[in-house]
């Protein structure tokens, strides 16, 4: 059975916790990560849970969604708001669909904003894609653990439906989320050392560059080509060359 990250993002309401491991559970899911809770552990976490005390149990914390997704090589993000830089856009079952078909589920990592905000558009930056639940536009707020409910029942669906990954994508291996930082970090770098990026005025550069490079979702092999390139492109920067 695959097995996904859920990751909650300062989650406000224990309850909503304490659901998520319930509906979780429920699609045999239970790799459950919490990026600084306002209350955890909490005995209406554990009563909203109901029985799903072994997905509680096994719950790791961490101090920022970096730490969370560092070994991920998918990263979806659930929102319900349009952004103003393209994304692709998933709805539920597609999504399903992509993560049964990665090489490696247990590499990817949903996540879940805050109850009121949702995910914030730096967060949504380390996402290659985003899922959309289609709900009623006349009412479309829906209960984080009601969101992780639909996502992780579409999930089972399709595991269950045989969904599984091809040979050539077996074979690939996806650089982490956190190699794409530390390539994200040197490429600033490199930017602003030719003098291409002024890092006063930044604008929307690296964030379009960041979806190029989310879309193209590059292996090991490939990102370690990239700094390469980078590394060599510092050492005729402006400023080195004398």
């Amino acid at each position: 059975m695959l097995q996904p990250a859920v990751v909650l993002i300062e989650t406000s309401h224990p309850g909503n916790i304490g659901a998520t491991a319930r509906a979780m559970k429920n699609m045999g899911l239970r790799d459950l990560r919490l990026v600084n809770p306002k209350q955890f552990p909490c005995a209406e976490a554990t009563a909203r849970a109901s029985g799903a005390d072994d997905v509680l149990a096994a719950v790791r914390q961490f101090d920022s969604i970096e730490a969370a997704i560092a070994g991920a090589t998918l990263v979806v993000g659930a929102s319900a708001r349009s952004r103003s830089l393209p994304v692709p856009i998933l709805d539920p079952r597609r999504c399903a669909e992509q993560v049964c078909t990665h090489p490696d589920t247990g590499r990817v990592a949903i996540l879940f904003g805050r109850e009121r905000t949702g995910l914030t558009n730096e967060e949504l930056d380390l996402c290659h894609y985003l899922v959309q639940i289609p709900v009623n536009p006349e009412y479309p707020s829906l209960n984080i653990a009601a969101a992780v409910q639909v996502i992780c029942y579409e999930l089972r669906v399709a595991a269950l439906a045989g969904a599984g990954t091809s040979q050539s994508d077996i074979d690939r291996d996806y650089a982490t989320s956190e190699q794409m930082e530390q390539f994200y970090r040197h490429l600033e770098q490199t930017l602003v050392e030719l003098e291409f990026l002024d890092p006063d005025n930044p604008r929307q550069l690296m964030r379009r560059l960041r979806r190029l490079f989310n879309r193209a979702r590059p292996d090991q092999n490939e990102i370690n080509i990239l700094r390469g390139i980078l590394t060599a492109a510092n050492r005729k920067a402006p400023e080195n060359s004398g």
